[in-house]
Protein backbone atom coordinates (compact mmCIF):
# COMPACT_ATOMS: atom_id res chain seq x y z
CA UNK A 1 0.00 0.00 0.00
CA UNK A 2 1.29 3.35 -1.03
CA UNK A 3 1.70 6.29 1.56
CA UNK A 4 2.04 8.28 -0.96
CA UNK A 5 -1.72 9.64 -2.78
CA UNK A 6 -0.68 9.30 -6.54
CA UNK A 7 -1.17 13.17 -7.58
CA UNK A 8 0.52 15.93 -8.52
CA UNK A 9 2.06 17.56 -5.93
CA UNK A 10 -0.04 20.96 -4.96
CA UNK A 11 2.17 24.02 -4.48
CA UNK A 12 2.29 24.49 -0.74
CA UNK A 13 0.90 27.68 1.22
CA UNK A 14 3.65 29.69 1.68
CA UNK A 15 5.28 29.48 5.12
CA UNK A 16 3.46 26.20 5.34
CA UNK A 17 5.14 25.56 8.94
CA UNK A 18 2.76 28.34 10.39
CA UNK A 19 0.09 26.05 9.88
CA UNK A 20 1.25 23.48 12.61
CA UNK A 21 1.86 25.73 14.68
CA UNK A 22 -0.03 25.45 18.32
CA UNK A 23 -3.46 24.84 17.80
CA UNK A 24 -3.69 26.24 21.08
CA UNK A 25 -1.25 28.99 22.36
CA UNK A 26 0.14 28.50 25.57
CA UNK A 27 -0.84 30.50 28.45
CA UNK A 28 1.28 33.64 29.32
CA UNK A 29 2.66 34.56 32.66
CA UNK A 30 -0.45 37.38 33.28
CA UNK A 31 -3.14 34.65 31.88
CA UNK A 32 -1.89 31.83 34.31
CA UNK A 33 -2.48 34.07 36.83
CA UNK A 34 -5.45 35.35 36.50
CA UNK A 35 -7.00 31.67 35.48
CA UNK A 36 -5.32 30.45 38.42
CA UNK A 37 -7.37 32.98 40.82
CA UNK A 38 -10.47 31.42 39.11
CA UNK A 39 -10.05 28.22 40.82
CA UNK A 40 -12.48 27.51 44.05
CA UNK A 41 -9.87 25.17 45.28
CA UNK A 42 -12.96 22.92 45.96
CA UNK A 43 -12.88 19.88 48.69
CA UNK A 44 -13.60 16.42 47.70
CA UNK A 45 -12.79 18.35 43.99
CA UNK A 46 -14.64 16.45 41.34
CA UNK A 47 -11.93 17.63 38.64
CA UNK A 48 -9.67 14.98 40.34
CA UNK A 49 -12.42 12.32 40.13
CA UNK A 50 -12.92 12.68 36.87
CA UNK A 51 -9.06 12.58 36.01
CA UNK A 52 -7.99 9.35 34.92
CA UNK A 53 -4.23 9.93 36.22
CA UNK A 54 -5.80 11.61 39.67
CA UNK A 55 -3.88 14.88 39.71
CA UNK A 56 -4.63 17.16 42.88
CA UNK A 57 -5.73 19.89 40.53
CA UNK A 58 -6.79 22.12 42.62
CA UNK A 59 -3.20 21.45 44.94
CA UNK A 60 -1.03 22.29 41.22
CA UNK A 61 -3.60 25.06 40.29
CA UNK A 62 -2.94 27.10 43.98
CA UNK A 63 0.68 26.87 43.79
CA UNK A 64 0.64 28.22 40.30
CA UNK A 65 -1.29 30.96 41.69
CA UNK A 66 1.09 31.06 44.35
CA UNK A 67 4.07 31.69 41.72
CA UNK A 68 5.56 27.80 42.70
CA UNK A 69 5.76 26.86 38.88
CA UNK A 70 8.12 23.83 40.67
CA UNK A 71 5.78 22.49 43.79
CA UNK A 72 2.70 22.64 40.65
CA UNK A 73 4.59 20.72 38.17
CA UNK A 74 6.20 18.42 40.97
CA UNK A 75 2.23 17.78 41.72
CA UNK A 76 1.69 17.26 38.80
CA UNK A 77 4.49 14.70 37.95
CA UNK A 78 3.69 12.72 41.08
CA UNK A 79 0.76 11.53 39.36
CA UNK A 80 1.43 11.56 35.82
CA UNK A 81 5.32 11.43 34.51
CA UNK A 82 3.80 12.76 31.01
CA UNK A 83 1.73 15.75 32.60
CA UNK A 84 3.45 17.71 29.83
CA UNK A 85 2.06 15.58 26.61
CA UNK A 86 -1.46 14.90 27.93
CA UNK A 87 -2.07 18.47 28.69
CA UNK A 88 -1.82 19.17 25.14
CA UNK A 89 -3.85 15.92 23.61
CA UNK A 90 -6.07 15.32 26.57
CA UNK A 91 -9.62 15.78 26.04
CA UNK A 92 -9.85 17.99 29.02
CA UNK A 93 -13.16 19.06 27.35
CA UNK A 94 -14.82 15.72 28.35
CA UNK A 95 -12.92 15.12 31.44
CA UNK A 96 -11.49 17.97 34.42
CA UNK A 97 -12.90 20.73 32.66
CA UNK A 98 -16.47 19.13 32.27
CA UNK A 99 -16.75 18.31 35.92
CA UNK A 100 -15.54 21.83 37.15
CA UNK A 101 -17.80 23.48 39.30
CA UNK A 102 -17.43 26.78 37.30
CA UNK A 103 -20.11 25.30 34.77
CA UNK A 104 -22.50 25.33 37.35
CA UNK A 105 -22.50 28.89 37.78
CA UNK A 106 -23.74 31.22 35.00
CA UNK A 107 -20.65 32.25 33.70
CA UNK A 108 -20.45 28.76 32.29
CA UNK A 109 -16.65 28.54 31.81
CA UNK A 110 -14.64 26.26 33.26
CA UNK A 111 -11.24 26.79 34.58
CA UNK A 112 -8.49 26.07 32.21
CA UNK A 113 -6.94 23.61 33.81
CA UNK A 114 -5.16 21.77 30.58
CA UNK A 115 -3.54 25.01 29.55
CA UNK A 116 -2.69 25.76 33.22
CA UNK A 117 -0.90 22.18 33.49
CA UNK A 118 1.17 23.15 30.32
CA UNK A 119 1.95 26.14 32.11
CA UNK A 120 3.32 24.74 34.82
CA UNK A 121 5.23 21.79 32.95
CA UNK A 122 6.59 24.23 30.33
CA UNK A 123 7.93 26.86 32.66
CA UNK A 124 9.23 24.34 35.76
CA UNK A 125 12.81 24.32 36.12
CA UNK A 126 14.70 21.63 37.93
CA UNK A 127 18.29 21.57 39.26
CA UNK A 128 18.15 17.73 38.20
CA UNK A 129 15.61 15.34 37.62
CA UNK A 130 12.21 16.13 39.71
CA UNK A 131 12.44 12.62 41.74
CA UNK A 132 15.16 10.60 43.14
CA UNK A 133 15.65 6.98 42.66
CA UNK A 134 15.16 4.48 45.93
CA UNK A 135 17.91 2.43 46.71
CA UNK A 136 18.90 -0.32 43.82
CA UNK A 137 16.60 -3.67 44.19
CA UNK A 138 18.84 -5.33 42.34
CA UNK A 139 15.47 -6.65 40.32
CA UNK A 140 15.44 -5.94 36.66
CA UNK A 141 12.19 -5.59 34.70
CA UNK A 142 11.46 -5.82 31.23
CA UNK A 143 9.44 -2.91 29.21
CA UNK A 144 7.93 -3.74 25.73
CA UNK A 145 6.81 -0.49 24.40
CA UNK A 146 8.14 3.15 24.73
CA UNK A 147 4.56 4.21 24.27
CA UNK A 148 3.35 6.52 27.50
CA UNK A 149 2.27 3.57 29.43
CA UNK A 150 5.74 1.99 29.15
CA UNK A 151 7.46 5.17 29.55
CA UNK A 152 5.37 5.41 32.81
CA UNK A 153 5.46 2.13 33.90
CA UNK A 154 9.52 2.58 33.52
CA UNK A 155 10.01 5.62 34.98
CA UNK A 156 7.82 4.37 38.47
CA UNK A 157 9.79 0.96 38.48
CA UNK A 158 13.25 3.31 38.07
CA UNK A 159 11.92 5.49 40.76
CA UNK A 160 11.56 2.51 43.34
CA UNK A 161 15.00 1.25 42.44
CA UNK A 162 14.75 -1.27 40.02
CA UNK A 163 16.68 -1.42 36.84
CA UNK A 164 14.98 -1.49 34.04
CA UNK A 165 15.13 -1.80 30.32
CA UNK A 166 13.26 -0.87 28.01
CA UNK A 167 12.45 -2.83 24.32
CA UNK A 168 10.87 -0.30 21.47
CA UNK A 169 10.24 -1.92 17.92
CA UNK A 170 10.69 1.57 16.01
CA UNK A 171 13.62 4.29 15.57
CA UNK A 172 12.11 6.92 18.26
CA UNK A 173 10.48 6.20 21.28
CA UNK A 174 7.60 8.09 22.69
CA UNK A 175 4.72 6.14 20.90
CA UNK A 176 1.97 7.89 19.56
CA UNK A 177 3.12 11.21 21.22
CA UNK A 178 6.09 10.84 18.39
CA UNK A 179 3.94 9.49 15.50
CA UNK A 180 0.22 9.82 15.93
CA UNK A 181 -0.47 13.14 17.06
CA UNK A 182 -1.31 15.86 15.02
CA UNK A 183 1.40 17.82 14.34
CA UNK A 184 -0.07 20.98 15.52
CA UNK A 185 -1.54 19.70 18.65
CA UNK A 186 2.40 18.59 19.97
CA UNK A 187 5.44 21.04 18.34
CA UNK A 188 8.50 21.65 18.37
CA UNK A 189 9.88 17.97 19.38
CA UNK A 190 7.79 18.15 22.27
CA UNK A 191 7.61 14.37 22.71
CA UNK A 192 11.35 13.53 22.29
CA UNK A 193 11.96 16.22 25.12
CA UNK A 194 10.02 14.70 27.45
CA UNK A 195 10.91 11.24 26.70
CA UNK A 196 14.76 12.35 27.59
CA UNK A 197 13.13 14.52 30.60
CA UNK A 198 11.42 10.47 31.43
CA UNK A 199 14.51 8.61 31.53
CA UNK A 200 17.10 11.28 33.39
CA UNK A 201 15.61 10.17 36.61
CA UNK A 202 18.48 7.36 35.49
CA UNK A 203 18.17 3.61 35.77
CA UNK A 204 16.66 3.03 32.44
CA UNK A 205 18.40 1.76 29.67
CA UNK A 206 16.35 2.15 26.09
CA UNK A 207 16.85 -0.26 23.09
CA UNK A 208 15.06 0.81 20.14
CA UNK A 209 14.84 -1.23 16.76
CA UNK A 210 13.81 -4.40 19.10
CA UNK A 211 10.63 -5.15 18.17
CA UNK A 212 8.57 -8.47 20.01
CA UNK A 213 8.56 -11.79 17.87
CA UNK A 214 11.39 -10.32 16.07
CA UNK A 215 14.36 -8.95 17.63
CA UNK A 216 13.29 -10.42 21.17
CA UNK A 217 10.75 -12.86 22.18
CA UNK A 218 8.25 -12.90 25.73
CA UNK A 219 9.86 -16.42 26.70
CA UNK A 220 13.64 -14.95 26.67
CA UNK A 221 12.23 -11.99 28.27
CA UNK A 222 10.07 -14.41 31.10
CA UNK A 223 13.75 -16.13 31.76
CA UNK A 224 15.88 -13.04 31.40
CA UNK A 225 13.87 -10.65 33.54
CA UNK A 226 12.00 -10.60 37.04
CA UNK A 227 9.25 -9.31 35.65
CA UNK A 228 8.09 -7.87 32.25
CA UNK A 229 5.18 -5.46 31.06
CA UNK A 230 3.79 -5.29 27.72
CA UNK A 231 2.85 -1.56 26.20
CA UNK A 232 2.97 -2.54 23.15
CA UNK A 233 -0.03 -0.34 21.97
CA UNK A 234 -2.31 -0.89 18.97
CA UNK A 235 -0.08 -1.65 15.45
CA UNK A 236 -2.60 -2.89 12.96
CA UNK A 237 -5.30 -0.93 11.06
CA UNK A 238 -8.49 -2.17 10.64
CA UNK A 239 -9.91 -2.76 6.85
CA UNK A 240 -12.91 -1.06 5.05
CA UNK A 241 -13.51 -5.05 3.50
CA UNK A 242 -14.07 -3.02 -0.19
CA UNK A 243 -12.58 -4.72 -3.13
CA UNK A 244 -9.87 -2.64 -4.82
CA UNK A 245 -8.88 -1.26 -1.09
CA UNK A 246 -5.13 -1.85 -1.62
CA UNK A 247 -5.20 0.77 -4.47
CA UNK A 248 -2.93 3.43 -5.68
CA UNK A 249 -4.89 6.65 -2.99
CA UNK A 250 -5.72 4.05 -0.44
CA UNK A 251 -4.00 5.08 2.36
CA UNK A 252 -4.04 4.54 6.25
CA UNK A 253 -3.90 7.45 7.82
CA UNK A 254 -1.83 6.38 10.93
CA UNK A 255 0.94 5.90 8.29
CA UNK A 256 0.26 9.54 6.76
CA UNK A 257 0.06 11.20 9.95
CA UNK A 258 3.20 9.33 10.42
CA UNK A 259 5.37 10.51 7.52
CA UNK A 260 3.83 13.85 8.36
CA UNK A 261 5.17 14.10 11.82
CA UNK A 262 8.36 13.13 10.80
CA UNK A 263 8.98 14.99 8.07
CA UNK A 264 11.82 18.01 8.33
CA UNK A 265 10.38 19.63 4.98
CA UNK A 266 6.56 19.68 4.89
CA UNK A 267 6.61 21.21 1.50
CA UNK A 268 7.42 17.70 0.39
CA UNK A 269 4.87 15.60 1.20
CA UNK A 270 2.42 14.68 -1.66
CA UNK A 271 -1.12 16.02 -0.72
CA UNK A 272 -4.16 15.01 -3.17
CA UNK A 273 -6.55 17.86 -4.29
CA UNK A 274 -9.88 16.28 -2.87
CA UNK A 275 -9.73 13.03 -0.13
CA UNK A 276 -12.18 11.10 2.05
CA UNK A 277 -11.36 10.58 5.57
CA UNK A 278 -13.66 7.49 6.60
CA UNK A 279 -13.76 7.38 10.46
CA UNK A 280 -15.06 9.01 13.56
CA UNK A 281 -12.20 9.43 15.99
CA UNK A 282 -9.50 11.62 16.87
CA UNK A 283 -7.27 10.18 14.36
CA UNK A 284 -9.96 10.93 11.76
CA UNK A 285 -10.40 14.30 12.61
CA UNK A 286 -6.36 14.67 12.41
CA UNK A 287 -5.45 13.77 9.08
CA UNK A 288 -8.63 15.58 7.77
CA UNK A 289 -7.17 19.07 9.64
CA UNK A 290 -4.03 18.70 8.56
CA UNK A 291 -4.57 17.78 5.06
CA UNK A 292 -6.56 21.06 5.09
CA UNK A 293 -3.55 22.82 6.30
CA UNK A 294 -1.12 21.10 3.79
CA UNK A 295 -3.52 22.65 1.40
CA UNK A 296 -5.91 19.75 0.28
CA UNK A 297 -8.86 21.57 -1.06
CA UNK A 298 -11.64 19.36 -0.77
CA UNK A 299 -11.91 16.88 2.87
CA UNK A 300 -15.08 15.27 3.68
CA UNK A 301 -14.87 13.01 6.68
CA UNK A 302 -17.57 10.16 5.99
CA UNK A 303 -19.11 7.85 8.62
CA UNK A 304 -21.94 5.46 8.71
CA UNK A 305 -23.42 6.75 11.77
CA UNK A 306 -24.36 10.07 12.94
CA UNK A 307 -22.95 12.82 14.62
CA UNK A 308 -23.86 11.32 18.46
CA UNK A 309 -22.37 8.65 17.91
CA UNK A 310 -18.80 9.73 16.70
CA UNK A 311 -16.24 8.89 19.06
CA UNK A 312 -14.20 12.33 18.21
CA UNK A 313 -15.51 14.46 21.05
CA UNK A 314 -17.40 17.32 20.21
CA UNK A 315 -14.52 20.18 20.34
CA UNK A 316 -12.83 18.11 18.31
CA UNK A 317 -15.74 17.94 15.76
CA UNK A 318 -16.05 21.43 16.18
CA UNK A 319 -12.16 21.97 15.01
CA UNK A 320 -12.64 20.30 11.78
CA UNK A 321 -15.69 22.28 10.85
CA UNK A 322 -13.15 25.33 11.63
CA UNK A 323 -10.72 23.90 9.23
CA UNK A 324 -13.94 23.84 7.01
CA UNK A 325 -13.98 20.04 6.74
CA UNK A 326 -17.41 18.66 5.32
CA UNK A 327 -18.78 16.15 8.38
CA UNK A 328 -21.05 13.25 5.94
CA UNK A 329 -22.54 10.74 8.44
CA UNK A 330 -24.91 8.23 8.09
CA UNK A 331 -22.89 7.33 5.03
CA UNK A 332 -21.74 3.87 4.37
CA UNK A 333 -18.46 3.59 2.16
CA UNK A 334 -19.67 1.05 -0.52
CA UNK A 335 -17.57 0.74 -3.99
CA UNK A 336 -13.77 1.99 -4.68
CA UNK A 337 -14.13 3.80 -8.09
CA UNK A 338 -10.80 3.43 -9.81
CA UNK A 339 -9.38 5.09 -13.79
CA UNK A 340 -8.03 2.71 -16.35
CA UNK A 341 -5.10 3.29 -15.03
CA UNK A 342 -6.48 1.68 -11.34
CA UNK A 343 -5.84 4.56 -9.55
CA UNK A 344 -8.77 6.08 -7.42
CA UNK A 345 -10.80 8.59 -9.03
CA UNK A 346 -14.03 8.56 -6.37
CA UNK A 347 -15.90 6.79 -3.41
CA UNK A 348 -19.35 5.35 -3.97
CA UNK A 349 -21.38 5.48 -0.17
CA UNK A 350 -24.69 3.84 0.53
CA UNK A 351 -26.81 6.14 3.03
CA UNK A 352 -27.83 4.51 6.34
CA UNK A 353 -30.60 4.82 9.30
CA UNK A 354 -31.35 3.53 12.67
CA UNK A 355 -34.62 0.72 12.15
CA UNK A 356 -35.25 -0.92 14.93
CA UNK A 357 -32.48 0.24 16.42
CA UNK A 358 -30.22 -1.57 13.53
CA UNK A 359 -28.25 0.32 11.52
CA UNK A 360 -29.74 -0.41 7.86
CA UNK A 361 -28.29 0.47 4.10
CA UNK A 362 -31.08 2.79 2.80
CA UNK A 363 -31.88 2.38 -1.50
CA UNK A 364 -30.05 5.65 -1.46
CA UNK A 365 -26.20 6.12 -3.03
CA UNK A 366 -24.12 8.82 -3.98
CA UNK A 367 -20.23 9.66 -5.17
CA UNK A 368 -18.11 11.50 -3.61
CA UNK A 369 -14.76 12.44 -6.22
CA UNK A 370 -11.59 11.75 -4.54
CA UNK A 371 -7.68 11.37 -5.59
CA UNK A 372 -7.13 10.12 -2.20
CA UNK A 373 -9.03 7.51 0.59
CA UNK A 374 -7.72 7.75 4.14
CA UNK A 375 -8.54 5.07 7.06
CA UNK A 376 -8.83 5.80 10.37
CA UNK A 377 -11.76 3.04 11.56
CA UNK A 378 -9.87 2.01 14.59
CA UNK A 379 -6.34 0.24 15.19
CA UNK A 380 -5.74 -3.21 16.22
CA UNK A 381 -3.63 -5.83 18.38
CA UNK A 382 -1.28 -7.45 16.11
CA UNK A 383 0.67 -10.22 17.76
CA UNK A 384 3.63 -12.50 16.07
CA UNK A 385 2.17 -15.47 15.79
CA UNK A 386 5.47 -16.94 18.03
CA UNK A 387 4.12 -14.82 20.60
CA UNK A 388 0.50 -16.03 20.36
CA UNK A 389 1.43 -19.61 21.44
CA UNK A 390 1.94 -18.15 24.85
CA UNK A 391 -0.94 -17.78 27.07
CA UNK A 392 -1.88 -14.60 26.65
CA UNK A 393 -5.60 -14.08 26.72
CA UNK A 394 -7.05 -11.90 23.88
CA UNK A 395 -10.66 -10.31 25.21
CA UNK A 396 -12.56 -8.29 22.26
CA UNK A 397 -9.50 -8.15 20.26
CA UNK A 398 -6.65 -6.62 23.01
CA UNK A 399 -4.73 -8.25 25.84
CA UNK A 400 -7.02 -9.48 28.94
CA UNK A 401 -5.43 -8.01 32.42
CA UNK A 402 -6.80 -8.60 35.89
CA UNK A 403 -7.01 -5.51 38.60
CA UNK A 404 -3.53 -5.58 39.28
CA UNK A 405 -2.50 -5.49 35.55
CA UNK A 406 -1.61 -9.12 34.91
CA UNK A 407 -1.97 -11.17 32.16
CA UNK A 408 -2.42 -14.66 32.49
CA UNK A 409 1.45 -15.62 32.00
CA UNK A 410 3.95 -15.78 35.02
CA UNK A 411 5.51 -12.42 35.97
CA UNK A 412 3.79 -10.87 32.65
CA UNK A 413 2.07 -7.40 32.90
CA UNK A 414 0.59 -5.23 30.39
CA UNK A 415 -1.16 -1.63 30.20
CA UNK A 416 -2.16 1.14 27.64
CA UNK A 417 -4.22 0.95 24.33
CA UNK A 418 -3.08 -3.19 24.19
CA UNK A 419 -5.57 -3.81 26.72
CA UNK A 420 -8.90 -4.21 27.59
CA UNK A 421 -9.17 -1.89 30.34
CA UNK A 422 -10.25 2.13 29.79
CA UNK A 423 -10.44 4.44 26.78
CA UNK A 424 -7.80 4.61 24.24
CA UNK A 425 -6.18 7.57 25.47
CA UNK A 426 -2.87 8.84 26.42
CA UNK A 427 -3.50 10.02 29.85
CA UNK A 428 -5.44 6.52 30.72
CA UNK A 429 -2.15 4.66 29.26
CA UNK A 430 -0.05 6.74 31.46
CA UNK A 431 -1.91 5.92 34.48
CA UNK A 432 -2.02 1.96 33.60
CA UNK A 433 1.60 2.01 33.12
CA UNK A 434 1.73 3.89 36.59
CA UNK A 435 -0.51 1.21 38.49
CA UNK A 436 1.38 -1.63 36.83
CA UNK A 437 4.23 -0.48 37.85
CA UNK A 438 2.96 -0.42 41.49
CA UNK A 439 1.48 -4.26 40.72
CA UNK A 440 5.06 -5.26 39.62
CA UNK A 441 6.80 -3.17 42.55
CA UNK A 442 4.37 -5.13 45.07
CA UNK A 443 5.45 -8.85 43.70
CA UNK A 444 8.88 -8.07 43.60
CA UNK A 445 9.57 -6.67 47.01
CA UNK A 446 6.55 -8.14 48.94
CA UNK A 447 7.92 -7.18 52.48
CA UNK A 448 8.55 -3.29 51.15
CA UNK A 449 4.52 -3.11 49.56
Amino acid sequence: MSLQPPVTKMSPPQDIDQYFTDIHPPLTGRQALLESARCLYCYDAPCIKACPSDINIPSFIQQIHSDNLQGAAQTIYASNILGGSCARVCPTEILCEQACVRNKEAECAPVLIGLLQRYATDHAEYAGHPFSRAADTGKRVAVVGAGPAGLSCAHRLAMKGHQVEIFEASEKPGGLNEYGIARYKMTDAFAAREVEFVLSIGGITLHTHKALGRDVSLAELQSGFDAVFLGIGLQGTRKLLLEHESAKGVVDAVDYIRELRQASDLSQISVPQRAVVIGAGNTAIDIACQLRRLGCEEVTLAYRRGEESMSATGHEQQIARDHQVRICTWSRPELLLLNEQGELQGLQLRRTRFEAGELVDTDQAFTLPCDALFKAVGQTLVLPEDEMQQQLQIEDGKLWIDAQFRTPLDKVFAGGDCTSVGQDLTVEAVQQGKLAAESIHQLLMPVQA
